[in-house]
């Protein structure tokens, strides 16, 4: 008779452990965030569970495994619904997770749009590959995509949306916080209040933090005073441009580019924030008469319902935008401004000479129709391409941010002829002081401090800003470590 194996809890035989974390992503890296918490009774919760993007070659399997077993994660908490935070959980379904997946209820409604998208790509860009392997003869190099659509609509059932400020029980001993992060809409920190052999721990998570007194959202809240807490350091070797002068900054490039030279100003930008808030910027100039009467177009059909999406959580926004929309009833829209969905029209703008602002994702180039916009563009003078925001090294955007002098785009090599501007102000991460001031009040309760979500060098540096500033306890973990709490 074959034997039948059953996975049987710790709790379930009064077996206690200690409580563990183990970091499962963006452990010295941007990318991909998943965290893995254990409690003594065996109860797994993990924090994120992002996809990789970027070309590492040491990354190049991480997408396809796991640091742990799906069917064993009892629950999902999501800090936010950007692709690097939320992009596996398809995969994560389809290899056994069956739990909740707890999160604000703006990310539960990006998510249901963000997650759909990148199936698409990958099935895309699956299809694409094969099609080519087998032009060439190659049938043991075919691929399989990461996840399907189908995987995305089975996903969808496990979202359960909570809102900010509010605790509530996941577990007999666990009881979760959200509180708002301003990095993107529906963002939060993720507090934790555990019970564990007799005693409270409060563990934090900052997921990604935004900055302070920026345009549409209101400012990031600081979590409670926690005992543990794994915090981001994109930029934490770094302060960031000041926003007075960004307006007439950016007024300065479109007027360079689409008037003086009677270029294209192509803004590689994420669908969700990011647009917005450039949209929002040139609905700024245009009530104030200061847009030139140029077409505007932003082109991602996932920015265009991200855009609808923002209008039905105004609980997000700030008491600026809150006060616009009492004069301008849609901040995101304004009469030159063109929303494109169709690929047909999408291809119309490469072959187009007349000047024009293009809006389109994805913001680091590596995807999306603005990888169309830069190989058609990018060898044009009178061109300029805006990078408002990261780009992890190995992207094209990355590339673009270190001064390269050509690119490789669609396997053909592009010399980068088209000016190259850069502001950082737009970031929707904050600095190294605009976090170290967020983290103020952790000073005095905090036993262990873990940085993630950035490069090793940053780390170093931001950790060396905290220990002056009086932090201890200072981590920053390899992919794959554990610690016990």
């Amino acid at each position: 008779m074959q034997k039948r194996l059953f996975f049987v809890k710790p709790s379930e035989v009064g077996i206690l452990y200690p409580m563990k974390i183990q970091f499962c992503g963006a452990a010295r890296e941007v990318t991909g965030s998943a965290h893995l918490i254990t409690l003594s009774d065996g109860f797994k919760i993990l924090l994120d569970c992002g996809l990789y993007q970027g070309s590492s070659e040491d990354m190049a399997e991480f997408n396809e495994h796991w640091y742990f077993s799906p069917p064993e994660i009892d629950c999902l908490i999501l800090s936010h619904a950007h692709i690097d935070h939320s992009g596996r959980i398809p995969k994560l379904v389809a290899d056994g997770f069956g739990g909740d997946i707890h999160c604000t209820h703006a990310t539960r409604n990006l998510c249901a749009i963000m997650l759909l998208d990148s199936a698409k790509i990958q099935e895309m860009d699956v299809k694409y590959h094969n099609k080519r392997q087998l032009k060439r003869g190659h049938k043991d190099r075919l691929k399989e995509p990461l996840y399907t659509t189908r995987d995305v609509e089975m996903a969808w059932d496990l979202f359960q949306g909570h809102g900010y400020n509010r605790w509530f029980r996941i577990h007999d001993k666990v009881e979760v916080l959200f509180r708002d992060a301003g990095h993107i809409l529906g963002s939060a920190s993720v507090t934790l209040r555990i019970e564990d052999k007799g005693r409270q721990v409060l563990f934090g998570f900052t997921g990604d933090v935004g900055r302070p007194n920026r345009p549409i959202l209101r400012d990031p809240v600081p979590l409670p005073e926690v005992d543990y807490l794994i915090c981001e350091s994109t930029y934490g070797d770094r302060d960031h441009e000041a926003a007075p002068n960004e307006l007439e900054r950016f007024l300065k490039i479109i007027l360079h580019t689409c008037i003086e030279k009677q270029g294209k100003l192509i803004i590689p930008a994420f669908s969700i924030g990011r647009t917005q808030e450039v949209v929002y910027m040139l609905d700024q100039l245009e009530s104030a008469g200061k847009l030139p009467r140029i077409p505007v177009y932003v082109d991602s059909p996932l920015a265009v319902n991200a855009t609808m999406i923002f209008g039905s959580h105004p609980e997000c926004f700030d008491s600026q935008l809150n006060e616009y929309l009492l004069t301008d009833d849609d901040p995101f829209g304004f009469n030159s401004l063109t929303y494109i969905r169709k690929a047909e029209k999408s291809k119309e703008l490469n072959y187009s000479n007349e000047p024009c602002i293009i809006i389109s994702s994805s913001g680091m180039m590596n995807a999306g129709r603005v990888k169309h916009h830069l190989f058609h563009n990018i060898e044009n003078r009178r061109n300029t391409f805006l990078i408002v925001g990261y780009c992890a090294p190995g992207t094209p955007g990355g590339a673009l941010r270190d001064g390269a002098k050509q690119l490789r785009v669609f396997g053909d090599e592009k010399l980068v002829k088209a000016e190259i501007e850069v502001m950082d102000s737009f970031s929707a991460h904050a600095g190294r002081h605009e976090l170290a001031d967020y983290l103020e009040n952790q000073k005095k309760s905090l036993r262990k401090l873990f940085l993630v979500h950035g490069t090793l060098d940053r780390q170093e540096a931001f950790r060396n800003l905290l220990q002056e500033q009086g932090f201890h306890g200072v981590e920053i973990p390899e992919l794959g470590q554990e610690y016990e709490l």
